[in-house]
């Protein structure tokens, strides 16, 4: 995960097309001739789609972006540490 990188979904795509990119990126996954240096980089792009949706949610909540960000990589490295 990298933060630049879904700070940058954030600011650009909305809720609906950051869902639409993950449900086709999960698609692609499992194509069968796939080969796993692909699927990492899949795996990657979705691990920022989903970090991008939890800033969406933190923000509407309330949180300004700067705080959703960190609060969501404290909430995963958090979940690193454990």
């Amino acid at each position: 995960m990298k933060l630049p990188v879904i700070k940058q979904i954030h600011k650009t795509c909305s809720v609906d097309e950051i869902t639409n990119t993950i449900a086709v990126l999960e698609n692609i996954s499992e194509v069968a001739s796939i080969k796993d240096e692909e699927l990492d980089v899949i795996g990657e792009l979705i691990s920022n789609l989903c970090g991008a949706l939890e800033v969406h949610k933190l923000v509407s909540e309330g949180l300004l972006e700067k705080d959703a960000l960190n609060s969501f990589m404290k909430k995963v490295l958090g979940s690193i540490d454990r």
